[in-house]
């Protein structure tokens, strides 16, 4: 086990939360030319070739033989829902913004809190009661402008079902990771679920990448993309090995806030390319409230500790 180094886990929390919040965005652009199965096909594919490389050279590639029945069950059932959870998150983006999917994506720690109370029998603690009803709150609030189009069950509606359903289904890859971790590191898990995605997402993806219809902004942000995957869950469990769990995941807990950020900072260095959320102040709030509430949820214990 690494020394803990709180000043470098909290860097590469902050970059794998910086990383992942700039993804949407980027992506979104390039959807305007490519499937979302295309583009998380070539997502996967990036990864498992660039942890294939770091792995190998580290001499840390899994073994394959070793696994067991249930094991192989478990990599089946993290590929679905890695794979799902990819291709969904994507395809929202046709339909809501980067922030709003960001926003949204704060629904997986908390639905993979019930299950591991339900599977694993695991506390569900006051200080996650209380991240539960701010998320709520929170919720209310980003949406308090929208919601007579949720209503009507309009394509917006559409994208956040989308976007809420990839944060959920997420949830079965966290059970896989969490059970084979015993048997495997973080790196060797996410190699071998990588490729079952990409073999699964081959039928569906496109032959070619359409770079006639790129110019170098969507080509560059492409390439953001394809490597968004290895560099993001690269400082994410990298972050792990310096600093704890609780406080890791409350560092990434911060990526709609930095979705906000580039969105606007975008727009403001490149207008032609960006447009401004479409946000009101009580929408903002609401997505601080949701930040706050997913953070309170994975570190309050540390300020209610003796709550039951």
């Amino acid at each position: 086990m690494k020394t803990q180094n709180p000043l470098l886990g909290f860097s590469l929390a902050l970059l794998a939360a910086a990383t992942w919040g700039a993804l949407a965005i980027a992506a979104q652009k390039v959807l305007a030319v490519m499937s979302a199965e295309t583009l998380v096909w070539y997502r996967f594919w990036v990864a498992v070739v660039g942890l294939l490389l770091i792995l190998g050279i580290a001499k840390k590639l899994p073994k394959l033989t070793a696994f067991s029945r249930k094991e192989w069950g478990l990599i089946a059932l993290g590929v679905f829902g890695l794979a799902s959870n990819f291709v969904l998150f994507s395809e929202a983006l046709n339909y809501i913004s980067p922030t709003t999917n960001q926003v949204l994506w704060q629904l997986a720690p908390f639905a993979m809190l019930f299950f591991s109370v339900v599977l694993f029998k695991e506390k569900f603690g006051l200080h996650q009661k209380i991240g539960l009803v701010l998320l709520i709150v929170g919720l209310i609030a980003f949406f308090n402008d929208r919601f007579s189009e949720i209503l009507q069950f309009n394509t917006y509606a559409f994208g956040i079902l989308l976007g809420a359903s990839a944060s959920t289904i997420w949830v079965a890859y966290g059970i896989a990771q969490k059970m084979l971790s015993s048997k495997l590191t973080s790196q060797q898990i996410l190699l071998i679920i990588y490729f079952g995605c990409g073999v699964v997402l081959t039928p569906f993806a496109a032959d070619s990448v359409p770079f006639e219809q790129m110019n170098g902004f969507l080509l560059g942000c492409f390439i953001f993309c394809c490597l968004n995957t290895l560099i993001g869950y690269g400082a994410y469990g990298e972050a792990l090995n310096h600093w704890e769990a609780s406080k890791v995941s409350a560092v990434t807990t911060l990526i709609p806030i930095f979705t906000m950020l580039f969105s606007n900072l975008g727009h403001y260095l490149f207008p032609d390319y960006f447009s401004a959320p479409n946000m009101n102040f009580l929408s903002y709030l609401g997505a601080f409230i949701v930040v706050f509430g997913a953070i309170f949820s994975a570190i309050g214990h540390k300020f209610l500790p003796n709550a039951k």
